[in-house]
């Protein structure tokens, strides 16, 4: 019987990505792809596996060979399984990108009728383990139907009084019908999280503020949380403490090959530095440069980082390093 708490959980999306091997073209003249597990709350465990961190999974899958596929996956990047359960009536989803460096990538998402972790049930939680996690982590797409929605909020609510409980606010309007019927669900969310991580576009929807340092005081107005993290793309990432304590880091230059994953390899250096005390600076770089090194490769999951990795492109001023075999 396991009793060390984890790590981190995560929780959320889950699905199979299928990337091009044709960089340059639309899907209409794509011949081939790779497939790779995908969807963020996954991609943000594996990454901070990569890093050496004891981390765990709550999601779904369909009953299906896609669903055994994600299942050999997690557990070959060190992702504990044991809370991605099937649902017989879904199937796993599918993702496809089309591939237009360096900052064009579109997502068409097959996740109809409806996608299998989309159906994670409150009473289905292990609330035990994700209060004493060190670090949870939920996200904003978990917020966009039930029973997901009750099910992200009832785990939030157990974080209660727990230091590091992270909202990524993770915006993909695909799933909405309108952004102003999200802003409610975010703010309750907000109100029992205690990091809050977005780009522009997704403070947006979540405060009604777009400027990052004012997104960053809204997002710390909320409630709980006490440390706002604003990702500005080509200008870099802000960070703002309830104590007054703030940082902002410039981009590390890389030669984009795929930018999806870029995110979520930052979410998971960004928990490992949290974990470790590091301060905010210090984290932001490492979590700046595991992004970069991301944005250099095809793959998410697969690509993430090791420390060694992060290290060499901190040293080399560059995210664009060879990938480890």
């Amino acid at each position: 019987m396991e009793t060390e708490p984890y790590e981190l959980i995560t929780m959320g999306r889950l699905g199979v990505d299928l990337y091009p091997l044709q960089s340059g073209v639309g899907l209409d003249r794509v011949e081939t792809y790779r497939r790779f597990l995908g969807g963020s709350p996954a991609n943000v465990a594996v990454a901070a596996a990569r890093l050496g961190r004891r981390t765990a999974l709550v999601s779904r899958t369909g009953a299906d060979p896609f669903g055994t596929a994600l299942h050999h996956d997690l557990k070959r990047f060190g992702v504990d399984d044991r809370w991605v359960t099937e649902v017989a009536a879904y199937p796993t989803p599918v993702t496809f990108c089309e591939l237009f460096p360096p900052d064009d990538f579109p997502l068409h998402f097959y996740r109809r009728p409806k996608a299998p972790d989309l159906e994670i049930h409150p009473h289905e939680l292990d609330l035990g383990a994700i209060r004493a996690a060190r670090v949870f982590w939920a996200t904003g797409t978990g917020l966009c139907a039930e029973p997901s929605r009750a099910a992200t909020l009832e785990a939030l609510r157990a974080r209660s009084g727990r230091e590091v409980t992270v909202l990524d606010l993770d915006w993909r309007p695909v799933f909405w019908t309108d952004p102003a019927e999200a802003r409610p669900y975010y703010a309750e969310a907000l109100r029992h999280a205690t990091v809050a991580v977005g780009n522009l576009d997704e403070c947006e929807v979540a405060t009604g503020e777009r400027e990052p340092y004012a997104a960053a005081r809204a997002l710390l107005a909320t409630g709980a949380v006490r440390l706002a993290v604003v990702k500005q793309g080509p200008e870099g990432v802000l960070a703002l403490a309830a104590d007054g304590t703030s940082a902002e880091v410039p981009p590390l230059p890389v030669e984009v090959v795929n930018g999806l994953g870029a995110g979520d390899a930052f979410g998971g250096a960004l928990v490992h530095g949290l974990l470790a005390g590091w301060d905010l600076e210090r984290t932001l770089r490492h979590a700046n440069a595991a992004g970069a090194i991301v944005a250099g490769r095809l793959a998410c999951s697969s690509a993430m980082p090791y420390a060694e990795e992060i290290a060499e492109a901190l040293a080399a001023g560059t995210g664009t390093i060879p990938e480890r075999g």
